[in-house]
């Protein structure tokens, strides 16, 4: 039955991870700000190219500064109302960037909208991995990742189509499904109470309790952990940077390509990582999280071996298959190894650990790309993710009995 059904596992997933994965969807459905951002600053507000690529990195530096203080916050005031206010204040930001023609106001703005926006990202986190038990937290987190697919495969389709009529209209619709996503999510709250797993300090261990007062950067288990995500996230972020440029520039592949590439990523997403996720429930977290980072380096990495049109193809299923497994897996164990009362914090961390990957991943991989070209390029990404691979595989785990539950 369960080959006949392989998503019947998400009937036993918390109120709570279908709340959140509908907010998701209604919200991602309507991004089309970010990604015609750079679009809108060329070609409405006439700033230069150079200028307009600082716009992105603003962005990324935003969402790197917000993530501790949101993971902080989610865990004191709870995680559905950092959502409520973050979705509240993107929808107010976004209708009021395209009133602002002052490059360094938009700029400002730009930077403002990321603190809001991207304080939603660990509360997310945190909501879902405290609803849930440890063998749901992947499959709660491949729900979510599908919802947000869902939505993003709207958002920029109708962007592009808002482009050609008018670029503030981007912004108005963007902020008004914002705003649509807080009201849902204030109604399916309304009359319920999140649901949160208890992880148990063994009251006679005051030595272990010491150490929980420490914060994530003091827990070296942890940080050598997130060293390993930022380590695969310069890889994966590739696909935003050196991958385009070589996959147009260098192999004269038209645009076209390269927007089809994403369509066979969306689709395998949409279609199988749910059940994967289900199927990998039990798995240990070493091995899956191994697994993950090797399949979506050798995606990348194998692109310095082979340039045919079916071969790049086939590269975007090995490191969609990595990005499955990795970030589900990934996120889920951030929750495992928090300690008690600090999921939020440990989120936000996770969460830092992303934004500073976008911030540098794309630039670094352009820049290697046009001075050491391809070859060496993706020899570089497949060795940086190898070294990731071996930085979880040889990582000492923290004591369980610190944590209350098994890692």
């Amino acid at each position: 039955m369960r080959l006949l059904n392989p998503w019947r596992g998400l009937r036993a997933l918390p109120r709570d991870v279908w709340i959140i994965a509908a907010t998701s969807l209604v919200n991602r459905a309507g991004v089309m700000a970010l990604p015609f951002l750079v679009l809108y600053l060329t070609r409405h507000l006439q700033v230069p190219a150079t200028l307009a690529g600082l716009a992105l990195s603003i962005y990324g530096i935003g969402g790197i500064v917000t993530a501790p203080f949101a993971g902080r916050l989610s865990d004191r005031i709870g995680p559905f109302t950092v959502m409520r206010a973050s979705l509240a204040l993107t929808g107010i930001i976004l209708f009021i960037i395209p009133l602002a023609h002052n490059l360094a106001v938009v700029f400002a703005l730009i930077f403002l909208w990321a603190i809001v926006a991207e304080g939603a990202r660990p509360a997310i986190m945190s909501a879902l991995t405290s609803a849930t038990s440890p063998d749901q937290r992947k499959a709660a987190i491949a729900l979510n990742r599908l919802a947000v697919n869902l939505g993003m495969s709207v958002g920029p389709a109708v962007g592009g189509f808002l482009a050609t009529v008018s670029f503030p209209m981007l912004f108005v619709v963007d902020g008004a499904t914002s705003l649509a996503a807080v009201v849902l999510l204030s109604a399916l709250l309304r009359g319920h109470t999140p649901h949160a797993h208890s992880r148990l300090v063994p009251a006679e261990r005051p030595a272990a309790s010491a150490k929980i007062a420490k914060s994530v950067w003091h827990d070296r288990s942890a940080v050598e952990f997130l060293l390993a995500i930022f380590l695969v996230n310069l890889v994966f972020m590739q696909n935003q940077g050196a991958l385009p440029l070589y996959i147009v520039r260098d192999l004269h592949h038209p645009e076209s390509f390269y927007g089809m590439m994403f369509v066979v990523n969306t689709l395998l997403i949409v279609a199988i990582e749910v059940p994967l996720n289900l199927a990998m429930t039990h798995w240990p977290h070493r091995p899956a999280l191994m697994l993950g980072i090797l399949l979506t380096s050798l995606g990348f990495g194998a692109l310095a071996f082979g340039s045919g049109t079916m071969f790049v193809l086939a590269t975007v299923v090995v490191w969609t298959f990595g990005e499955m497994i990795l970030f589900p897996v990934a996120t889920a164990y951030v929750a495992d190894i928090a300690r008690p009362g600090k999921t939020g914090e440990y989120m936000g961390a996770f969460s830092s650990v992303l934004s500073s990957a976008l911030v540098v991943g794309p630039w670094l991989g352009v820049a290697a790309l046009d001075r050491f070209g391809p070859r060496i390029t993706w020899s570089g990404v497949l060795l940086c993710g190898l070294i990731a691979v071996g930085a979880v595989a040889l990582r000492r785990e923290r004591a369980p009995e610190l944590i209350g539950e098994p890692t």
